[in-house]
């Protein structure tokens, strides 16, 4: 669907691509990206969360059934990494799917509203892993 709009600063009028597989697009690819912060927060609530300790002195006490010394010993960098990534993948997501559509005149409801595609790529990779 090609859409003709008028151009405020100039008066001319100009094309602009519409549609909604054009935001569905940009989002699944912005998905493959957002697999490494998605990967580390399911690790994060599948490994590290349900853990008995949260160091390695704790690791050592008797009765403790759910205490795994490398799930320790990565955390630290595990963490880093996902508040890393995260940060990264919400700038953006800000900028493709907010910034960029308000300035383009664009659609933002559609950009918001393909923002739910992006964990489509890593839970494909769940399924057929």
């Amino acid at each position: 669907m090609t859409v003709v709009r008028t151009d405020v600063r100039s008066g001319e009028d100009r094309k602009v691509r519409g549609g909604l597989w054009w935001p569905a697009l940009v989002n699944l690819l912005l998905g493959v990206p957002a697999m490494v912060p998605l990967f580390l927060a399911r690790w994060l609530v599948i490994e590290y969360l349900p853990m008995d300790c949260r160091t390695v002195a704790e690791a050592a006490r008797p009765g403790l059934t759910n205490c795994n010394y490398s799930t320790i010993d990565h955390a630290d960098g595990v963490l880093f990494l996902l508040a890393v990534s995260g940060l990264f993948l919400l700038v953006l997501v800000a900028v493709v799917d907010v910034l960029l559509p308000l300035r383009r005149g664009g659609r933002l409801g559609w950009w918001l509203g393909a923002a739910g595609l992006l964990p489509v790529p890593f839970v494909t990779a769940l399924a057929l892993v």
